[in-house]
């Protein structure tokens, strides 16, 4: 498949920012999944309603959102800004936006992972005298890492896909925050620009099969891994 300079431009930048932002939401989706699967809070409901909120909300009003917040005169934008920090219109903003999007996808799947481990092998290592940190990174971990490889696929397609929230708040600027969604978008209002955009279309879906493929192979693993301890 023989791809324009612009066109390799738009998917190197699509998979930086879905690394990017499976990277950014990994850490705190692991947190909240624990926290919703193992522990009783006041305002757990309300944690659980914001956490899915990205899923029921319109992209647009989401990048709209993150623009007000992050962007130059945003309440945050203005003190990143003085960090040296950008986001708005650039493409680690894009990588944020993905992020928010997917992170309900990867804080649901490593939640099922977690509710499916039983408690009682946790409750005999504590009995056993390890900490809770001990536990969780000597029993638990382990055995949600098929889970957590799930999160982490479907986080990552979620943003190779991601173009609402990702045009509002970054705009489409070629070879700066144009994406794969973003490139076929501009290329279907462009005359003649069918086959071009069905290019890049089949060149998305190749990359998330291989992205699932993948995923099933490193969890066959894992759980052979497990399997054999």
């Amino acid at each position: 498949m023989n791809l324009r300079p612009e066109e390799w431009d738009a998917l190197l930048l699509s998979l930086k920012v879905s690394v990017w932002a499976v990277v950014i939401s990994l850490p705190l989706a692991l947190l909240v999944a624990w926290l919703l699967a193992r522990r009783e809070f006041p305002g757990k409901a309300l944690l659980s309603a914001l956490v899915h909120l990205p899923l029921v909300l319109p992209p647009v009003v989401t990048g709209y959102l993150l623009l007000l917040a992050f962007g130059r005169n945003g309440v945050f934008g203005k003190v990143l800004a003085d960090w040296g920090i950008t986001l708005a219109f650039h493409w680690t903003g894009a990588a944020l936006a993905a992020a928010i999007m997917g992170f309900p996808l990867v804080v649901r799947a490593i939640r099922l992972a977690i509710e499916a481990v039983d408690p009682k092998l946790e409750q005999a290592a504590e009995t056993l005298g390890a900490g809770r940190l001990h536990v969780f990174a000597l029993v638990t971990l382990p055995l949600i890492l098929p889970g957590i490889l799930a999160g982490v696929v479907l986080g990552f397609a979620k943003a190779m896909g991601e173009f609402g929230a990702t045009i509002t708040f970054v705009a489409n600027i070629p070879g700066q925050t144009q994406t794969l969604p973003s490139a076929i978008y501009a290329l279907l209002q462009v005359p003649g620009g069918e086959a071009a955009a069905l290019r890049l279309g089949i060149l998305s879906l190749v990359v998330a099969i291989g992205a699932v493929l993948l995923s099933e192979w490193l969890a066959r693993r894992v759980a052979e891994r497990i399997g054999r301890k």
